[in-house]
């Protein structure tokens, strides 16, 4: 797909959870400053319980989106829950950018298995200032509307397991996700990829719990590398880290991993394009990754 350019139309849509008007203005704001025009989905603020409405007024707004040949991207405002629920019902169309990540992962791993297109895992038009700084900004551009690599650098903590350089495909997305896609047709091929896994809120014992179902189901055989991106508030009250148990149970899979990427819902977020050509290189500490892959 190419990249956007100015005067492209983006319509920005919530599957998942609800969202505040105000980080939306503020991402629209941003959009429109890279001259690109902004359209809003008819339910985009609505609220039902924890999701943004009805799930066919979500699935509405979705299918409108991807299938106005106006649109050129497709961006949720954020993820939250809910996206799985109305994942069937996706009419995916003509190729076009789809922009999220946390629940979203669920759409971008439907979207891989229907039409084998790649998606941009990075922030939502809700957009959170405290968290994402003029780096994730210009990460997120890059990845929409240039053709330039993406590179994310080793900056923070996180598990490492030394080993050569690997290119291959970056699949996955959010682990939560990514584990309750098991069972379901979504479930990607991982066998020769490099797997991106991020998370949020979940205690070191549930990601272990999810690590080893995934793995105990074969889920993982043959992944070539793991990327780690960033887990964050995944601490309970006993004296071992989210880090610790992932660098322990992804030992297990006999491949480089390379943690401490700031991909996921902490701080400094950086963008990548899952479904794409990757490289990841443990001894320098870099994922580099096409914004544009086919």
């Amino acid at each position: 797909m190419r990249p956007l350019e100015p005067g492209d139309v983006v319509r920005l849509v919530s599957p998942s959870g609800p969202t505040r008007p105000d980080r939306v203005a503020r991402g629209v704001e941003l959009l429109e400053g890279w001259g690109l025009r902004v359209e809003l989905a008819k339910h985009v603020f609505a609220e039902h319980g924890y999701l943004a409405g009805r799930d066919a007024d979500r699935l509405d707004d979705l299918n409108a989106a991807l299938a106005d040949p106006r649109v050129r991207a497709v961006i949720c405002t954020r993820g939250g829950y809910g996206a799985q629920r109305i994942a069937d019902g996706v009419r995916w169309g003509a190729p076009k950018h789809l922009v999220g990540f946390s629940d979203i992962t669920a759409l971008q791993l439907a979207l891989w298995r229907v039409a084998r297109r790649p998606s941009v895992h990075g922030p939502g038009a809700a957009w959170f200032e405290d968290r994402l700084p003029d780096t994730s900004e210009m990460s997120l551009r890059s990845a929409l509307m240039t053709a330039d690599e993406l590179v994310v650098p080793r900056l923070e903590e996180g598990p490492l397991i030394e080993g050569p350089p690997v290119t291959g495909l970056l699949l996955g997305g959010n682990l939560t996700m990514l584990a309750t896609t098991l069972g379901t047709p979504d479930m990607p091929d991982v066998s020769g990829a490099i797997l991106l896994l991020e998370d949020v809120g979940e205690a070191p014992y549930r990601l272990d719990r999810m690590l080893t179902q995934l793995i105990r189901a074969g889920a993982l055989d043959g992944v070539a590398a793991v990327a780690v991106g960033q887990f964050t508030g995944c601490a309970d009250h006993r004296p071992v880290t989210a880090f610790e148990v992932l660098e322990e149970r992804l030992r297990l899979l006999g491949c480089p991993v390379l943690g401490g990427l700031p991909i996921g819902h902490g701080f400094g977020q950086l963008t990548v394009v899952v479904g794409a050509t990757a490289t990841l290189d443990t001894a320098v500490g870099v994922l580099r990754s096409r914004s544009t892959d086919g």
